[in-house]
């Protein structure tokens, strides 16, 4: 089995067990799920939450409760613009300079009331937060597949704003954790995966990328990210 038939698998459960939310379908997407809510709190009981100041958190729907609870317990929020498209290509959400958290951590109301920075102006990120189409309880994650969220990743390591210490967690309903071990080099392994039922501490025995792998960049794609076209070796 490969990746997209494990995408296509878990977009089908959540689907017709309907334990798919809004927006839909799930397809194509980090899927919303049911209950993201409690999976947040669970997250929020964790030493690691409690332990971090700054948190880069993805832009998706099931992570939404992540990046409120994050808000309001006075923790600043890093997103990436999408797709990298930017210079400034993170949107820092600073809960002292934000008066409506639930609309500053939506995708349209963070690009409104949060301030774009540049990697050299983010302090160390404290935690990661990740969405996921399906993980094991080892850590392997898919994504959708676009590779956006391991790339952040790889920018922010090349940077050492993070380094092999910094946690990276996910929130997933519980038919999204799949055993397999489809790993490529450049995939981010979790160390925390949270469900609404349980916390699952992966110990991971996945090795996590250095930084950017710039040979499995094309020219195009590197064009259109200004923030790897100005850091190319």
């Amino acid at each position: 089995m490969d990746k997209q038939t494990l995408r296509q698998r878990v977009w089908d459960d959540l689907e017709e067990s309907g334990d798919a939310r809004f927006p839909f379908p799930p397809h194509g997407r980090i899927p919303n799920f049911a209950d993201a809510d409690a999976a947040a709190d669970r997250l929020a009981e964790t030493a690691i939450w409690a332990d971090a100041d700054a948190l880069k958190a993805n832009p998706d729907a099931p992570q939404l409760p992540v990046r409120r609870a994050a808000m309001r317990a006075g923790k600043t929020v890093y997103m990436a613009v999408p797709r990298l498209r930017d210079e400034r290509c993170f949107i820092e959400l600073d809960p002292a300079a934000v008066d409506d958290i639930d609309d500053a951590t939506t995708v349209s109301g963070s690009s409104e009331a949060g301030v774009q920075v540049g990697p050299d102006e983010m302090p160390a990120i404290d935690l990661i937060v990740s969405g996921s189409v399906a993980v094991s309880e080892r850590g392997a994650r898919i994504g959708k597949g676009e590779g956006y969220s391991d790339l952040e990743y790889a920018l922010l390591r090349e940077l050492d704003l993070v380094d092999d210490e910094t946690p990276v967690v996910t929130t997933v309903h519980e038919r999204q954790l799949r055993d397999h071990e489809l790993v490529d080099e450049h995939d981010v392994p979790m160390d925390l995966v949270v469900t609404p039922e349980r916390t699952v501490e992966t110990a991971t025995p996945y090795d996590r990328p250095d930084g950017i792998d710039w040979a499995a960049l094309d020219e195009d794609r590197i064009e259109e990210m200004p923030v790897l076209e100005a850091r190319r070796p």
